[in-house]
């Protein structure tokens, strides 16, 4: 029996962006109907490590963009069940060269104007932080405010906490609009969800879905894999990346691209990331690629390598072309608003995103400058 529901605002995308997205806009009052093809947190969300870093961020709009975020997964930290694993567990970038450290002060010393905070660590006193990092290191940067969730179980609690009424295992078929053009709700298998208002928070598919309702939003998958041990006492306290991660991250190169990140969980696994490829939506196992991050984790951790990876798992990363989020209003399609392509980010960056969004909903004043991540700015340029 086709079904017709109505609601102010329809999120498509039940990851943590979405989730973020229906939390606030159901706070400032508005009614929310979540809609996602798979289960929640079945895309990029539930591949992630959890990772909330202000540390790989060069000063600029994603900084702020993290900035505020930090705050904002404190506050939810203590809103929402101990079960989201969050842990305010600083990260820890170490470098291997004088080189290398130099290179670190300089980003540390640029981000410190932004209100980053970072401690040098001397190679004499790494192992404070980490006693089992190895021996031939020539320093270190720590960063307090880095922090870690679980983000299936950020994204869960953060959809029960709003309140919203979410649709899992529906694939919306089209974006519908009125006669000016203006969105008027979605149509999914199901039947038909009416609302003046759709956010695009689709992730890696956030292009599809601009697609649907005859826009152009330029996302592509960027795959990456994370290699998870066998549960071990805590070996690694931090988030631990060596300083070419940073490169990586800024690095538009499809070509593959590695650099060891090594973490902790509370239930026990250690974490070993990062990797980076365009290579579209193909799954296959790379064995190349996992044996690069096992080698560049036991030479940060070389106590990892009598320790057995247990599973390993693939993401995809929604990438755009500047490395910016797309955040707010769609400038060809009254009622559409875009909140996706945060590449490897949207975990850390998803509050202060679902934020922004119920503002421009609700036509208040954003809380930070949305201007960079305006979704214009490609067919602008084109």
């Amino acid at each position: 029996m086709p079904m017709s529901n109505s609601s102010d605002v329809i999120v498509v995308g039940a990851g943590v962006v979405g989730a973020a997205c229906a939390y606030y806009a159901a706070r400032s009052g508005l009614s929310v109907t979540v809609i996602d093809r798979g289960p929640v947190a079945g895309g990029t969300t539930g591949a992630g490590e959890g990772n909330l870093l202000v540390s790989d961020k060069e000063p600029g709009p994603e900084l702020e963009l993290a900035l505020l975020s930090t705050r904002l997964w404190r506050e939810l930290a203590e809103e929402l069940p101990a079960r989201i694993e969050y842990e305010a567990k600083g990260g820890l970038v170490v470098a291997s060269t004088g080189a290398g450290i130099g290179a670190l002060r300089d980003f540390a010393a640029a981000q410190a104007k932004e209100g980053v905070t970072a401690e040098e660590v001397p190679a004499d006193r790494l192992h404070d932080l980490e006693p089992h990092l190895a021996q031939d290191l020539a320093g270190g940067f720590h960063y307090p405010q880095d922090a870690q969730v679980q983000p299936a179980l950020a994204a869960a609690h953060l959809l029960r906490a709003s309140g919203a009424r979410v649709r899992t295992g529906e694939e919306v078929t089209a974006v519908l609009t009125g006669a000016g053009g203006e969105v008027c709700g979605v149509r999914t298998p199901a039947g038909v969800h009416h609302a003046p208002y759709v956010v695009n928070a689709a992730g890696t598919w956030g292009a599809e879905v601009a697609r649907l309702a005859g826009s152009l939003l330029p996302v592509l998958p960027r795959r990456g894999f994370v290699l998870v041990t066998e549960p071990l006492p805590r070996v690694v306290r931090h988030k631990v990346y060596a300083a070419d991660y940073v490169a990586d991250v800024a690095s538009g190169s499809a070509a593959l691209q590695t650099s060891a990140v090594v973490e902790g969980t509370p239930a026990g696994p250690v974490l070993i990331g990062a990797s980076r490829e365009r290579v579209g939506f193909d799954r296959t196992l790379s064995t190349e690629v996992l044996r690069r991050l096992a080698d560049r984790a036991t030479a940060l951790f070389p106590v990892l390598a009598g320790v057995r990876a247990m599973r390993t798992y693939a993401g995809f990363r929604p990438y755009l072309p500047d490395h910016l989020p797309a955040i707010g209003a769609d400038p060809h399609v009254p009622g559409l608003l875009h909140a996706c392509g945060h590449e490897g980010a949207g975990i850390g960056l998803a509050p202060a995103t679902g934020l922004a969004v119920a503002r421009l909903l609700t036509g208040d004043e954003p809380p930070l400058d949305v201007r960079p991540f305006h979704p214009g700015r490609f067919t602008d340029a084109a």
